[in-house]
Order: structure tokens, then C-alpha cells, then sequence
């Protein structure tokens, strides 16, 4: 079964149209709740059980505190590319590369991925 994805307004449509196309299941905060702050976000990831796909920094603080239950992730993407076509490439190369993102806070770089497990509750 494919991961369920919460992407961040700050994700590309390119990516978040081609992550579906590949038959993941992502709801994006910029179609239904554009603007929400990022507790909101967390929230709805943890109701939907769904990983948080995102660019911005905050959440990794944001989902330790919060005690992110294992259902959910939080994917920190620190990478950048020279067209928005690549960039979606490469986000969907290291999405499929691997299942166990929930759980997880990662932070994923041009050639590290590094997985710090959340607090379960």
C-alpha cells in the first residue's frame, strides 16, 4: 500500500500531480487550506494519518512536541534542482525509494536521507 501524504502549500503542483499519478494518496494543503497555520497541518496529517511532505523547517520542531503518533511522518525536504522538473523527479526517486517514512521526522538532502524516530503515542 502506497504512503498518505499531507503536502505542504509550499509543494509544487508538478510534484504533488505526479506523487498522484503514481498512485499515492495526497491530500494538498494549497487546493483546501491554503493559508492554515502549521499546527493545523500537523493536526490534519495525524487525523488523516497521513506523513507531512514539506520544505519548511518548523515542523520537525513542531512534531516533537507534538508527539507524532507512528501512523504519521513528517518529510523534510532540503534539496533543490534546477527546474521544477527535476525537482519532481528527484522528490518522487527518494519517495519511492523506500515505506518506512511514517514514524519518522526526515530530512532528506541532495544525498543523505536521515530518519529520527517520533515520539510514539
Amino acid at each position: 500500500m502506497k504512503m498518505r501524504i499531507l503536502a505542504d502549500q509550499n509543494i509544487p503542483r508538478q510534484t504533488v500531480d505526479a506523487l498522484r499519478l503514481h498512485g499515492y494518496d495526497v491530500t494538498w494543503i494549497h487546493e483546501d487550506m491554503p493559508g492554515v497555520p502549521d499546527t493545523v497541518v500537523l493536526e490534519r496529517a495525524q487525523q488523516e494519518q497521513r506523513s507531512v511532505l514539506t520544505f519548511d523547517k518548523d515542523f520537525g520542531h513542531l512534531a516533537m512536541r507534538q508527539g507524532v503518533p507512528a501512523s504519521c511522518g513528517v518529510i523534510l525536504l532540503r534539496i533543490e534542482a534546477p527546474s521544477s522538473v527535476e525537482l519532481t523527479k528527484n522528490i518522487l526517486q527518494i519517495i519511492e525509494s523506500r515505506s518506512d517514512w511514517a514514524g519518522h521526522f526526515t530530512v532528506i538532502k541532495k544525498n543523505h536521507v536521515r530518519m529520527i524516530p517520533l515520539n510514539r503515542s
